[in-house]
């Protein structure tokens, strides 16, 4: 017999279901306002800093871009105001091939223009034809140029509303100042760069005003009164406008109200600061495109609880489906992205390789002209070695002609020593130092230089301490330095009836080695030590000797000065840092 349950004694199964599906939707809310909640405090700070590191990296890369320009022009009227041609026209007021030069200059300087003025401040040869004849005398670059020595940089206002920035350097000849030659930089180059970015950027001088900057109106005023005039959300907006596409909507209401970064670095020339303004907005859009993300899966979850619990009608399924297909869509999407920025990244690590070849290439270049200068020394002992030996040959004396042999095999293992530096720069070597006995290092020179002393008919006086004298070096390149300054007084005593070297070797402090000639002295001591410079005919040096030297004692701690002597002749003085005895006893 089938008993039929009264509805009020049926156990209600629907109501605990009910409360169990409430509960777990409730929690899933929960958890998803209180996961949004944490990624967004977390993801803004993480993009905050983000953002403000490349602020800060792409402003050290603008003051580093701009200090470099300001440094490579500073140069340029120092080398032009030694140029001799530009010192024969100002000479004889001969002006004719004088700005077809400068525009060559101005080609290879990168400048914005060159000028060269008279001394009285007239324009007899620029690189804009339309200058020429213009009186600048009252100019502060002039002025300023005529009263200093060095190179003197102005900057002032011009008459379209930016700035000029000019560096200046007076030309001097025998007779006195000759003129001035002026170089003027090319800085607004960096404003219409600055002008492609979404930052507003600004350079100040020593004064707070400002000099540079992508918002026009901001120039000659100070940082303050500049953002009175206009705030940085309008100039970043111009710029935002100018490099978007949704330029129809108004930029400054797209952005008011809006917070914005500053940052700030000082350019290490006369006080010059920078700052840059950045807006929030890309940090707010990453963070919304995650939390969109978070949403989204969230939403999912729900969308999935609902339907295994609710069971509706297939439509939902193949929506579900068609969602999951975008999902994969938008990895398989992810992935190429990814596979092509390896692809990127692998280029960009073959092209820095290829760079650092291309530099290390070149700086080989100029070591093998150096190399090839040093080798000049040796080469010129053997064959006079040479033509001793086969004369005592001649003369039936092996003996000195075998001694000469071995001589000339000293020089070719020097040889070998010289081109194992070059070698090992090849190899990104280093010098080995360890101590050296400058007496026997100077001893060794004058071996070397022993036939050219010889047959040049010169007295060496050499005054030598008892004990010796050392030094932490590398012997080699010690004895490169002796036989340049040997060389250099050999050849300065060529034209003087009793030729004579004093080769003076002291220790105190520090380690002193001093050569003095008798010859006619030093007329350039400025351009003594530079590469090139060399008062000899063509074909007897290229005035590397000096500069090399120099390099040589400068890496070795100590210097290498000349100067010219009271009674005529030139002295040089190589002072090296002395070794000390707890590391003579060690060694």
């Amino acid at each position: 017999m089938t008993q039929i349950v009264p509805s009020s004694m049926r156990p209600r199964r629907a109501g605990p279901i009910s409360w169990r599906v409430r509960i777990a939707l409730v929690a899933m809310l929960l958890l998803a306002a209180v996961t949004v909640w944490f990624t967004n405090r977390l993801l803004t700070d993480r993009f905050t800093e983000t953002t403000r590191n490349r602020a800060e990296l792409r402003l050290a890369l603008y003051s580093g871009n701009l200090l470099s320009e300001l440094r490579r022009n500073a140069i340029v009227p120092q080398l032009l105001a030694r140029d001799p041609a530009l010192i024969g026209a100002l000479n004889s007021s001969d002006y004719s091939q004088s700005t077809q030069r400068l525009i060559s200059f101005v080609e290879e300087i990168g400048a914005a223009s060159l000028m060269l003025l008279d001394s009285d401040g007239r324009t007899v040869a620029a690189t804009d034809r339309a200058r020429l004849g213009a009186a600048h005398q009252s100019q502060p670059y002039f002025v300023d140029a005529i009263r200093a020595s060095s190179t003197v940089f102005t900057a002032f206002h011009a008459e379209s509303g930016g700035y000029r920035f000019m560096y200046s350097r007076r030309v001097d000849g025998q007779s006195g100042i000759l003129g001035v030659i002026v170089v003027e930089v090319d800085l607004q180059k960096f404003e219409r760069a600055w002008a492609g970015i979404s930052d507003a950027v600004l350079v100040t001088d020593s004064e707070g005003v400002i000099v540079l900057a992508t918002e026009p109106r901001w120039r000659g005023l100070t940082e303050g009164e500049a953002l009175e005039r206009q705030p940085p959300q309008g100039a970043i907006a111009r710029a935002l406008q100018a490099t978007s596409d949704w330029a129809a909507l108004p930029a400054d209401a797209y952005l008011r109200g809006e917070a914005v970064m500053r940052m700030e670095t000082r350019i290490p020339f006369r006080g010059w600061r920078m700052a840059s303004f950045t807006t929030y907005d890309s940090v707010r859009e990453r963070v919304n495109g995650v939390l969109a993300l978070e949403i989204m899966g969230f939403a999912i979850l729900l969308a999935l609880a609902f339907y295994f619990l609710s069971r509706k009608t297939a439509v939902r399924m193949a929506l579900f489906q068609r969602e999951s297909a975008e999902l994969r869509q938008l990895n398989a999407r992810l992935q190429r992205e990814i596979a092509e920025r390896e692809r990127v990244q692998e280029t960009l690590a073959v092209a820095e390789q290829t760079l650092a070849q291309s530099s290390k290439l070149a700086a080989l270049g100029e070591m093998s002209a150096a190399v090839s200068h040093e080798l000049n020394q040796p080469l010129a002992a053997m064959k006079t070695y040479l033509a001793g030996a086969r004369l005592l040959l001649r003369r039936n004396r092996p003996e000195e002609a075998l001694a000469a042999f071995h001589r000339i095999d000293d020089l070719i293992e020097r040889m070998g020593a010289i081109t194992r530096q070059l070698k090992s720069y090849a190899r990104k070597g280093a010098a080995t130092l360890g101590p050296v006995d400058l007496a026997e290092a100077l001893a060794s020179a004058l071996s070397m230089m022993e036939p050219q002393l010889r047959l040049g008919r010169v007295r060496i006086n050499r005054i030598l301490p008892d004990a010796p004298v050392m030094v932490m070096g590398d012997r080699l390149r010690i004895e490169q330095v002796m036989v340049n300054l040997i060389r250099n007084a050999l050849d300065a005593t060529k034209t003087v009836d009793d030729p004579e070297i004093d080769i003076l070797l002291a220790s105190g402090d520090t380690a002193v080695l001093t050569v003095r000639d008798n010859g006619q002295g030093i007329e350039d001591l400025d351009a003594l030590f530079e590469p090139f410079y060399t008062t000899k005919q063509p074909g007897d040096g290229v005035g590397l000797g000096l500069a090399i030297s120099s390099g040589i004692v400068n890496d070795l701690g100590g210097r290498l000065t000349a100067r010219n002597a009271e009674g005529g002749g030139a002295v040089f003085e190589v002072q090296l840092p002395i070794l000390p005895g707890e590391t003579q006893a060690a060694e």
